[in-house]
């Protein structure tokens, strides 16, 4: 009798022949596969940003050297070398007004932020206990709000006739001793003189908040035990803040005040609503990024306002190395 394979025991002919081989160009696609896998995952990303971020960014230092009419298309763009620089460096008055604008909200809207935010965040770490959460959400609020809603209401706070900020200034102008600090009528925020205090308050409210957040979070990994050795020393809070705190914050203040002056140097939202899209009367809160808008899509001058946009992003690249030189250097 003739012994039958079980199903665990391939017969002879089975056994013998040899194992089959996977065909070339199927290991060449597996090999492909999970070489190319990866990238073909994040590939949307580099594709939205090469055509919404780095093909504008190239097509403006292109057209920076270029006269042209967008309404005639692209074939009538002509090359003009730095003359879109050179007249915008040379006989561009509303530039150079712009750009002191500019200059003059970032350093009274931007240095009053860091001044409250600092001394705020210290309050908030050391003295509010389980509030300070809540608290603190209340004072990032104006940060996440829409800028739109932020100048609308404001406008309104400011209005002449109606505006609350004028009741409360004529109101205060009541209180004995200190009354002739404050008018006695109501106030044009309209007017050029003061145009550019009233933006300047509406982007230290927005961002005051941003930057005490900044500062909390920064406070937050200091060692309590610094804090409990200078208290049994007698080191009184201001003393702390001072010797302990603030050196410590460096890094902090230093990416803070970056972060401040890329954001003051763009400002565009608060003073184009606030002025009405205008820049008020004599272009008293007219920035250079309003400028740049409105010499490219009310003027129609596309290549200078990209030559506008590109001495703007030296302004601010000039302005940050100089911060890095005060407040990047580490002791």
């Amino acid at each position: 009798m003739h012994a039958r394979a079980t199903p665990n025991q391939p017969d002879a002919a089975t056994a013998a022949q040899p194992p089959r081989r996977a065909p070339a160009a199927r290991v060449r696609r597996q090999w492909l596969s999970r070489r190319w896998a990866p990238y073909v995952f994040i590939s949307p990303f580099f594709i939205l940003f090469a055509v919404f971020g780095l093909f504008p960014l190239l097509f403006s230092i292109y057209l920076s050297f270029h006269r042209w009419d967008p309404a005639e298309g692209l074939a009538a763009m002509r090359f003009v070398a730095f003359e879109n620089y050179l007249y915008v460096l040379q006989d561009d008055d509303w530039f150079r007004h712009s750009i002191f604008n500019t200059l003059w909200l970032a350093l009274v809207s931007g240095l009053p932020q860091h001044l409250v935010a600092l001394p705020l965040a210290f309050f908030f770490h050391s003295a509010l206990g389980r509030w300070r959460n809540a608290v603190v959400g209340v004072y990032f609020l104006p940060f996440i709000t829409s800028t739109v809603a932020i100048s609308l209401v404001f406008s309104t706070l400011f209005s002449r006739d109606f505006g609350m900020v004028n009741v409360m200034l004529t109101s205060l102008h009541q209180v004995p001793v200190l009354g002739w600090l404050f008018p006695s009528a109501n106030i044009d925020w309209s007017q050029p003189g003061y145009t550019k205090w009233m933006i300047a308050f509406v982007v230290w409210w927005r961002y005051v908040g941003w930057n005490a957040v900044l500062y909390l979070s920064a406070m937050q990994t200091i060692p309590r035990d610094l804090y409990e050795a200078a208290t049994i020393d007698g080191a009184k809070p201001w003393q702390q803040f001072r010797h302990i705190t603030l050196p410590l914050l460096k890094p902090m203040i230093f990416f803070a005040v970056t972060l401040t002056i890329i954001g003051n140097l763009q400002l565009f939202e608060e003073p184009f609503i606030l002025t009405g899209g205008t820049g008020g009367i004599g272009q008293a809160g007219k920035t250079a990024a309003m400028h740049m808008y409105g010499t490219a899509f009310v003027d129609g001058d596309f290549g200078t306002a990209s030559a506008i946009a590109w001495l703007l992003f030296l302004l601010i690249g000039a302005a940050t190395w100089a911060n890095n030189r005060l407040l990047g250097k580490r002791d």
